[in-house]
């Protein structure tokens, strides 16, 4: 995990933590230190040191106003802790504290994975060379595949969700969300909103479906294997399609007028193409892909109204002070937005 260091890191009240650690994980030695990792504007990671150098991640909500079940740290807690002992790599859980006194919000801890994430291009060609970046590209499918292939009922998240009618909950959720955090009006979004709410494809049998897969939700070891799969926080039972078409939106290839982030790894040579990423889900999971458009559309949609709460959370003073580049986000959720509607619009 990159860390970015702060010496007072807002989100942590370091005697609240410190004497929850005493309680909850006594092998740690204090004092304890604690940093801001970098990267995320949702839920926050931060690095906990003890005096023997070992070292824990912490995950809290983001600062300032929350809305509601989209920072669920019980939820993120949960699937860790019910895949632990499964294929998919995921941090190892250590405890839960749902107890607001002692930092003002729930957090969790989970032992801290060494290893890369790869946010940026530079990175990604510093560490890897283009037969490597193919092989990194081509185990984030096949962890995906993974994910959608567990059982939730054997693993304990059988009611993590309703497995029924997903695409509709998730029209219904995310509506609703834009119409709280929303800065202003944006009528392609309620028209996308329309337009997928009457060509929702029919659901096959529900999975656990993580709701933000992308390359950079995970920690890549040195040697390209994935050493864990991190931001569970939209995690829920669902159609694995989902994941799917947010992966196909995030993919973002040498050329492409629309990347919804920028400096993505996956554009450097090596990476699988994004037909590559598909065929090889399809070859894999067994499943078939002819609406795959439904979900790139549903995917750029959710990430425009994601990105808005993040946009409305800089603008309430949640993130510090408001710069000018913090203005960026708006041009970039209409432009998710016209993506979306783009999509949709390949359907006919």
């Amino acid at each position: 995990m990159a860390e970015a260091a702060t010496a007072t890191p807002e989100g942590i009240d370091p005697a609240g933590v410190e004497a929850w650690f005493a309680h909850h994980v006594p092998e740690a030695e204090r004092p304890l230190r604690f940093e801001r990792l970098a990267g995320g504007r949702s839920n926050l990671t931060y690095a906990v040191q003890d005096a023997g150098a070992r070292r824990w991640a912490l995950r809290r909500p983001p600062l300032g106003a929350r809305l509601g079940s989209a920072h669920d740290m019980s939820r993120e807690w949960r699937a860790i802790s019910a895949l632990a002992d499964t294929e998919v790599p995921v941090p190892p859980p250590v405890a839960l504290c749902e107890d607001e006194e002692v930092i003002g919000a729930p957090f969790y801890v989970m032992g801290f994975v060494d290893g890369l994430i790869l946010r940026e291009r530079e990175l990604a060609e510093r560490s890897f060379d283009e037969a490597q970046r193919r092989a990194v590209g081509n185990r984030v499918v096949d962890t995906l595949v993974a994910i959608h292939a567990v059982d939730p009922d054997s693993v304990g998240l059988g009611d993590l969700g309703r497995k029924e009618r997903y695409v509709e909950r998730q029209l219904r959720r995310w509506h609703g969300q834009w119409e709280q955090s929303k800065t202003r009006e944006l009528p392609v979004v309620d028209r996308v909103h329309a337009e997928l709410s009457r060509r929702i494809p029919e659901q096959g049998p529900a999975t656990i479906v993580h709701g933000d897969y992308r390359l950079d939700n995970m920690i890549v070891a040195r040697d390209g294997t994935i050493a864990a799969v991190v931001d569970w926080e939209l995690c829920t039972l669902g159609d694995p399609l989902a994941d799917v078409g947010l992966l196909r939106v995030y993919w973002a290839e040498r050329g492409d007028d629309l990347i919804a982030l920028q400096d993505t790894a996956t554009m450097l040579p090596g990476f699988p193409s994004r037909d590559d990423v598909l065929a090889r889900y399809t070859e894999r999971s067994g499943r078939d892909l002819g609406e795959i458009d439904f979900y790139v559309a549903l995917g750029y949609w959710k990430l425009a109204i994601i990105l808005e709460g993040v946009y409305a959370r800089y603008l309430a003073g949640a993130y510090g002070e408001v710069d000018e580049g913090v203005h960026a986000f708006k041009g970039i959720v209409e432009a998710l937005a016209r993506g979306a509607h783009d999509a949709v619009e390949r359907l006919g």
